[in-house]
């Protein structure tokens, strides 16, 4: 194939992005396809063409193979397109297999089990685009134009993203990802709340993982603040875990924002596909920010890529005695200068260059550099007057009393001195409206009532 005819035959992070022919589907059989999307036109490159973006989802599906084997494929081939009409033809597995190898023999070969699941995908290529379709996902290929700009900077990009949503916010100026444990102490899951909330309102795009605990708290912080936020999910999006985040995707995409994955629709996660997913959150994002992560927890993959990626790393410390800051202690003890600490809200703004686009001055610009005034706020965070508004007062009394640290039903009882049943009937209200929620038999703040500041501890009276 011409150099001409493939607009997007270039080298990126060491995976050439897929090569698309003038040729690349005029043979495909235009009765059978099930139409993939394309992506929205934002740049005057060649978009991909249809039957080859068909093809390019359908390979996704392979198990087994990876970047540097589709790459080397459609090198060999031509188009994705081409591939699966080779893998139609009688005598596939070998030509499949002696295609994988680059002409200089600097490769090897791919198994012929991989070959064979080429082959089989190309027979069950109407039931994955169907899959695909029903699952009202989109697939933007590695060359695109709206394929994030991040990404295509790491070392192995995915060649193609399945995506439901836009993917506009991962072209802002400043996109932070938020990540942690999946077991966060209530102060983590406030503290996650209060920096989505923060990022989001300095017009920085929060990217996180979807998953329970500090993700699952970012995300809902940026979505009941309006703010768009984008979720990279370690299986397919049919598969999606943990499903009790089924209402939470769909916020995320009606809120303006994204979930996105490299695997097909029907890929269950697995131990390593987590992993996988880790190196695309931080990959997509200029910093990745931890909030609470155990010694062995996956957070901290999250963070190493951040660090190999080149991006800024910072980290939420904690008690010494504390299980889930283990890792995050660990982690600032063992890359100084370059994880660095989170000493407040405002700092993390300031250090992330965020100060002004929040309107406000940071420490850098103070007038005086010898004294550096501190700074007291940087956002204006939501308040418990303005996220409670128009609510009754038992709303009004539980909520600050969960604010203040009690959990369970006996101690908001008391601590409000409503009845059990006034009590189990506010938290029911707020429960509805995504502000609260059960866990374990204790209740939590959630979305905008967890961005809002603890309340100053009182003093006993004397």
């Amino acid at each position: 194939m011409a150099a001409a005819d493939q607009p997007f035959a270039l080298r990126a992070g060491g995976v050439r992005m897929l090569g698309v022919g003038g040729d690349g589907g005029g043979d495909m059989d235009s009765d059978r396809s099930i139409s993939v999307a394309p992506a929205p036109r934002t740049t005057g490159r060649p978009a991909m063409a249809t039957a080859d973006r068909e093809a390019l989802a359908v390979l996704l599906s392979v198990h087994g193979m990876g970047p540097l084997t589709l790459a080397r494929l459609v090198d060999g081939l031509g188009s994705p397109a081409t591939i699966l009409r080779v893998a139609e033809r009688p005598d596939a597995v070998p030509e499949l297999v002696g295609a994988s190898v680059e002409p200089d023999g600097a490769s090897r070969a791919m198994s012929k089990i991989v070959a064979e699941a080429i082959v089989e995908a190309a027979a069950r290529r109407d039931a994955i685009l169907a899959d695909v379709a029903r699952s009202k996902l989109r697939v933007v290929a590695l060359g695109d134009p709206d394929y994030p700009s991040r990404l295509v900077a790491i070392e192995v990009p995915p060649p193609g993203l399945f995506v439901r949503g836009t993917l506009e916010p991962l072209a802002v100026e400043h996109v932070v990802a938020v990540v942690g444990t999946r077991k966060p102490s209530p102060a983590g899951r406030r503290i996650a709340s209060r920096i989505a909330t923060a990022l989001g309102r300095a017009g920085a795009t929060v990217v996180s993982g979807l998953a329970i605990g500090i993700d699952g708290a970012a995300h809902a912080a940026s979505v009941s603040d309006g703010a768009p936020t984008v979720a990279f999910i370690g299986g397919g999006h049919a598969a999606l875990f943990p499903r009790a985040h089924d209402r939470l995707a769909d916020a995320v995409v009606d809120g303006g924002g994204a979930v996105i994955s490299e695997y097909a629709p029907r890929t269950a996660p697995t131990k390593g596909t987590f992993p996988q997913r880790n190196r695309l959150i931080s990959g997509a994002s200029d910093a990745v920010v931890v909030i609470e992560a155990g010694a062995r927890s996956g957070a901290l993959v999250t963070a190493s890529w951040a660090l190999e990626q080149g991006r800024e790393c910072f980290l939420v410390p904690g008690s010494i005695d504390s299980p889930v800051s283990a890792g995050c202690n660990g982690f600032l003890r063992d890359w100084p200068g370059l994880a660095r600490i989170v000493s407040g809200v405002p700092q993390l703004l300031d250090d992330l260059g965020l100060m002004g686009a929040a309107g406000l001055v940071g420490i850098a610009a103070a007038t005086d550099p010898g004294q550096p005034v501190p700074i007291q706020s940087a956002v204006k965070l939501p308040t418990a007057s303005a996220v409670l508004a128009g609510r009754d007062e038992a709303q009004h009394r539980v909520a600050h009393a969960l604010l203040r640290g009690a959990t369970t039903v006996d101690e908001l009882v008391a601590v409000t001195t409503l009845s059990v049943v006034g009590v189990l009937g506010a938290l029911t209200r707020l429960e509805a409206s995504g502000l609260v929620r059960a866990n374990r038999g204790r209740y939590e703040a959630l979305g905008a009532l967890a961005a809002v500041p603890a309340p100053p501890a009182t003093k006993p009276a004397a």
